[in-house]
């Protein structure tokens, strides 16, 4: 399970969280505990953190990456900037592994198969390993790419994805808290897209999130 580069959502559960992040595990959960239920949620599955590190193995660049970091100064916008854009660009121009490629391309082509399309719409979105902890929040600091047809425009988004777990506030951020950025993997979610005039997408809060009562 830790070496898969590939998970569909229906093997996912919460206690995955390492190999998938907080919003692949929590989708997961959800299709596995409600579907029965009667709760429709759209099909899809997670590009795993071990993808993640993969592909930073294969290319050869977490050296790189640290040596980027390692004068970093946080609290100066135009070094952090600097530093953030390089690695991004060094992610992002890496080249996918060909079996890691092969395997998205093959996932998506199944999600094309289930909802009856030649290229789907599928939103592609980042899953870190570190998010809403007791004592940080990692939300909404990695990109998510909407209406994503075809298996370039996926790939592309893919690698935005990977690449954007060094956007300039997720670096500050993890230096703030004092999270090892090497530490912290990235996993994808490839998931169908929902029509908003057929049904609609939301959060929903079981808790009061500032008093924590019902």
């Amino acid at each position: 399970m830790q070496d898969k580069l590939i998970l569909w959502f229906n093997e996912i559960e919460l206690k995955d969280l390492a190999q998938v992040g907080g919003k692949n595990s929590s989708l997961g959960e959800m299709i596995r505990e409600l579907t029965s239920k009667g709760v429709h949620i759209p099909d899809g599955y997670a590009v795993t953190a071990a993808a993640y590190r993969y592909l930073l193995e294969s290319a050869g660049i977490t050296s790189e990456i640290q040596k980027i970091l390692s004068d970093l100064d946080t609290h100066d916008v135009v070094n952090l900037s600097e530093r953030g854009k390089k690695i991004r660009s060094l992610i992002y121009n890496a080249e996918l592994p060909k079996d890691l490629r092969a395997e998205i391309v093959a996932a998506y082509n199944k999600l094309c198969e289930e909802y009856g399309e030649k290229e789907t719409d599928v939103a592609v979105g980042s899953s870190a390993t570190a998010e809403d902890l007791p004592d940080a929040s990692f939300a909404g600091q990695q990109e998510t790419f909407l209406n994503v047809r075809g298996e370039e425009a996926l790939i592309d988004a893919c690698k935005r994805c990977f690449a954007s777990l060094f956007t300039d506030r997720a670096i500050s951020y993890r230096v703030d808290k004092g999270f090892d950025h090497m530490a912290i993997a990235l996993s994808i979610g490839v998931q169908k897209m929902v029509r908003s005039d057929l049904a609609s997408s939301g959060v929903i809060f079981s808790i009061d999130t500032e008093s924590g009562f019902k």
